[in-house]
């Protein structure tokens, strides 16, 4: 006889109740926001910005935007920035919103899942809406208007239909400025009259990536040699004084504005902008990319400061870069048709890490780093990357992702969690794809013969193209035969740093510290504002004693002493920061642990951190008997 309990358990399992639990079930999704298509757009978009109010720091904008049929419309406001290659872009600063259809005052509805999202059902005969909000730019942030400058980006002052690729979205804008303020952007102006500029039509995709820089205190100079194509110099500054840039500075950057063409084989746009502000009050320290412009923002005492600009001359080149790669040519995953659709980063590694690593070779050509400054930056760059613990659970490649789910944040636990390495990480990487090629071709071929079939072919024109992974090894193969994507693979994916400095070591340098920092590394401790002895303790000192960063199981974490702490005393002494690097030499000759108090949670608490190693500064060795195949790279002149 046959058993028949499997076949009455599977009768009982096929006659079990269809739902699997007892609860609530989801309601029903959200409407589904059109997706855009390309088609033509009918109509053109009149967008008129006002940002004379710089009491109240804010922007109020009218605009009308055709009607291509009645029904259910959706506007929507961008949430996605090229720049962070993120959903930076908050929605509470729009306010106001007031939407008419001649006389009739419409009512709309905020999408209930997507807060940029603004529907409204539009009556039979109606040809336009006209549209009011103002921008308010919150009080942490970047400032965007101050009473001396403004920094105008589009797409905070902007809706736009849903439906559409943006770049068939034609439009008209007009900004009206503050009294005597002067402009600048690479937007073409139809006409100024007094404080009211109105720009030549361009599309919102074209929009969007030029924004404008205005301010009293502005001066142009103009960099290239080719009038055919202009290239400005445009300076916004808190004063007159902040604006003189020394002539040789100056001349920097004309020999940069023929070099970059020049290596890239192309030159797409049709005029260039650097747009830069030198300011105190406004936001400093970084940049943006654009096609036929680049944001850059310094302090107000970069004109007359040779060691700021020598550590942020990779931030210029690497935005000018962007023009290039990045913009006009860009990852086919990051690329989107709106900016309310995700963006996805894998290739942020040739984006971001490329683009750095052509800024930390061009710097000494173009004579803004001496040979030894540039050797130092790739030395900090090179021990960046070697203490970062983190690649013990998160890859390279994972860290693309980083742009989508902590979008320009600060982590407090850096070296742990990671956070954007494809641009340093990706240094290293280039790095060693140029001293490969070096040796596969006994020499004769370099990473610029991939940038001049890359980045030239076809690619004097301002038509947006895309690439893929496959794209970038295929082209390498052409170079020099090799399996580039088992390559790729295996360094993106790693978890450990097996070949993380194997460029380095091609080129005939290795990695070491000593007790010394560079003149790189000191003005490196300036822009953190603080002592780095991540490398050592393990710790990123602040003012008056806190602790801004620990890094992850370093003496100082088994101390006890974490982010948000402030080191009270070392040794018998109030702290200071030549008193802790001191105690660390002390305690390397001495064998004796380094004794300190520190405040925490409210409460003193006292520590003995078990350190002998001394102060440890990353700088670059020859490796003996190599080849110097890296200041080869970095020595070259164009």
């Amino acid at each position: 006889m046959k058993n028949l309990l499997p076949a009455l358990f599977t009768a009982i399992w096929i006659a079990a109740p269809v739902h699997a639990s007892v609860g609530p079930q989801p309601a029903p999704a959200a409407a589904q926001i059109e997706t855009p298509r390309d088609r033509p757009f009918r109509g053109v978009i009149q967008l008129k910005v006002d940002a004379t109010d710089t009491v109240h720091k804010i922007f109020r904008v009218r605009e009308t935007i055709p009607v291509q049929k009645p029904g259910p419309m959706t506007l929507l406001y961008p949430q996605w920035e090229t720049g962070s290659h993120s959903p930076t872009q908050e929605a509470a600063p729009l306010a106001g919103l007031v939407i008419r259809a001649g006389a009739q005052r419409l009512d709309w509805r905020r999408d209930p899942a997507n807060p940029f999202a603004f529907h409204i059902n539009v009556p039979a005969g109606v040809s336009e809406l006209a549209v009011e909000f103002q921008f308010l730019p919150g009080l942490s942030g970047p400032k965007l208007i101050s009473p001396q400058m403004l920094t105008l980006p589009w797409h905070k002052v902007a809706l736009y239909p849903a439906g559409w690729f943006i770049r068939n979205i034609a439009v008209d804008a007009e900004l009206t400025l503050p009294k005597d303020f002067q402009y600048a952007t690479s937007m073409e102006t139809a006409q100024a009259a007094a404080n009211r500029i109105s720009f030549r039509q361009t599309n919102f995709e074209d929009l969007v990536d030029a924004p404008v820089y205005a301010g009293l205190h502005y001066k142009r100079i103009d960099l290239a040699s080719a009038p055919a194509i202009p290239v400005r110099l445009n300076l916004f500054g808190d004063s007159d004084a902040a604006l003189e840039l020394s002539p040789e500075w100056l001349a920097r950057f004309s020999k940069m504005v023929g070099a970059v063409p020049q290596l890239f084989r192309s030159q797409h746009y049709r005029h260039f902008d650097f747009l830069m502000s030198l300011s105190d009050v406004m936001q400093s320290g970084g940049g943006y990319e654009h096609q036929e412009s680049t944001e850059i923002n310094v302090s107000a005492g970069y004109a007359h400061n040779p060691g700021e600009q020598m550590f942020l001359a990779n931030l210029i080149v690497h935005e000018f870069t962007h023009s290039w790669n990045g913009r006009t040519l860009q990852p086919a995953d990051l690329w989107v048709p709106n900016l309310n659709l995700p963006m996805r980063g894998s290739l942020l590694w040739v984006y971001e890490g490329q683009t750095e690593f052509w800024a930390h070779v061009m710097t000494p050509r173009l004579g803004m780093r001496t040979m030894q400054q540039s050797l130092d930056a790739l030395a900090v760059d090179a021990s960046l990357m070697s203490e970062r613990k983190g690649r013990q659970w998160k890859s390279l490649q994972d860290s693309t992702i980083d742009a989508l789910y902590m979008p320009g944040k600060p982590v407090n636990w850096r070296d742990w969690q990671r956070r954007e390495d494809y641009y340093p990480e990706g240094v290293m990487l280039w790095l060693d794809v140029d001293m490969l090629l070096r040796e596969l071709s006994s020499d004769k071929k370099s990473l610029e013969d991939f940038a001049a079939v890359f980045f030239g072919a076809g690619q004097s024109s301002r038509v947006i193209s895309t690439y893929t992974f496959e794209d970038v090894c295929n082209t390498l193969n052409r170079i020099a035969p090799y399996d580039w994507t088992a390559y790729f693979n295996s360094r993106l994916n790693a978890h450990d740093d097996t070949h993380l400095l194997d460029g380095l070591k091609r080129g005939g340098y290795r990695l070491v510290y000593g007790d010394q920092p560079s003149e790189f590394f000191v003005q490196h401790e300036a822009d953190l504002g603080g002592a780095d002895l991540s490398t050592s303790l393990g710790v990123v000192m602040g003012r008056n004693g806190a602790v801004k960063s620990v890094a992850w199981d370093s003496p100082a974490f088994r101390a006890g002493i974490s982010i948000g702490a402030r080191l009270l005393t070392v040794g018998k002494q109030a702290y200071s920061d030549e008193v802790l690097r001191q105690a660390i030499l002390s305690a390397a000759a001495t064998r004796q642990a380094i004794g300190l108090t520190f405040a925490a949670d409210g409460t003193e608490h006292a520590a003995s951190i078990d350190y002998f190693g001394s102060l440890r500064y990353p700088r670059l060795e020859r490796i003996p008997g190599s080849v110097d195949r890296l200041t080869r790279l970095l020595g070259k002149e164009n």
